[in-house]
């Protein structure tokens, strides 16, 4: 586990110049605006959100999420996916990765000139945003 993911399982909240996922009351905000998501859509944000930029396999969070066994084949986790992705409009594509056949990857967002609650980075300062275009410098590319 890299520091910045160390970093996000050790707080209440993740927050950057778009989203904030306040782990403790489960709410999560766009631009200000509270997302209405169902305790099972709060949840998978919540688990992709803290182990963010690390590629979680499909059986693992159809496990981790919704308890089902690893052999149960289901469109469950695609149809949460799909509707974290209309809650998060136009950033969908920005915070959540697909990788096709292995599973989902939360792409935490850099800040300009400001510190991003999760990691204790600034965008200015070398860290897990230096190089590769807002990916965290040690998430290899897909």
């Amino acid at each position: 586990m890299n520091s910045f993911q160390n970093a996000a399982n050790q707080q209440d909240r993740y927050q950057d110049s778009h989203l904030i996922v306040d782990f403790q009351e489960q709410t999560a905000q766009l631009d200000g605006q509270p997302l209405n998501l169902t305790q099972k859509e709060f949840d998978l944000l919540a688990l992709l959100v803290r182990r963010a930029g690390e590629l979680i396999p499909r059986p693992m969070l159809l496990m981790l999420v919704w308890g089902y066994d690893v052999e149960i084949r289901t469109r469950t986790l695609d149809v949460h996916i799909r509707r974290l992705r209309k809650n998060l409009g136009s950033y969908a594509t920005q915070y959540i990765e697909t990788v096709f056949g292995v599973g989902y990857r939360f792409q935490p967002s850099p800040l300009i000139g400001a510190r991003q609650s999760l990691s204790g980075y600034d965008s200015d300062e070398p860290g897990p945003w230096s190089g590769s275009g807002g990916r965290p410098a040690c998430v290899p590319s897909v």
